[in-house]
């Protein structure tokens, strides 16, 4: 039986480069560049939002008191006259040290998470390409499947969803590697 704690240095080594190769992606390419839209009046957009002093959270407009109300004339005609908007309010500036901090964090658990569920499957000493086949799918479902009901039930682009779910491929190599790699013996 292998225990969490011969688990611990490859989530740790698994999560370092997932962090160094997203730092990358997002970085130096233009990979994600385009998946956020820039208002055509941004200024004029966020100067009208300013006088309502929004808290941090994420808001839908028009937004029904119930499903009752969904079929009221007069919520259809809040629909029917648009836009209808999902928003998302943040606070802080531009800094991103909270953000990073939490992306470790999380790539760690989806990798601790994938060699414990291996673990459960196999002994110590398997070979390098079994550990692989296992814990491969398991971060990959851990860190991307996730991502599609944004696109199935919030409209977001495929196409940033398909990307996500690249980079979750390449995360999920990079941390089957290391735990084949280093898959105690």
């Amino acid at each position: 039986m292998i225990g969490v704690t011969a688990l611990l240095v490859p989530a740790l080594l698994s999560a370092v480069l997932v962090f160094i190769a997203s730092s990358l992606i997002h970085m130096l390419t233009k990979w994600h560049a385009g998946d956020f839209s820039r208002l055509s009046n941004e200024e004029g957009v966020l100067a009208a939002l300013r006088p309502f002093n929004l808290a941090p959270g994420q808001y839908v407009a028009p937004r029904p008191a119930s499903t009752k109300d969904m079929g009221t004339p007069e919520f259809q005609a809040k629909v029917k006259l648009g836009p209808h908007i999902m928003l998302q309010v943040m606070t802080g500036g531009t800094g991103m040290g909270r953000q990073l901090g939490l992306w470790f964090v999380y790539a760690f658990v989806v990798a601790l998470f994938s060699g414990y569920m291996a673990s459960k499957a196999q002994q110590s000493g398997a070979d390098y390409m079994v550990i692989f086949k296992f814990v491969a799918p398991i971060s990959f479902a851990a860190s991307s499947i996730g991502l599609w009901q944004m696109s199935i039930w919030y409209q977001r682009p495929w196409i940033v969803t398909i990307k996500g779910s690249i980079d979750g491929l390449i995360y999920a190599c990079l941390t089957a590697g290391v735990f084949g790699w280093l898959w105690p013996r």
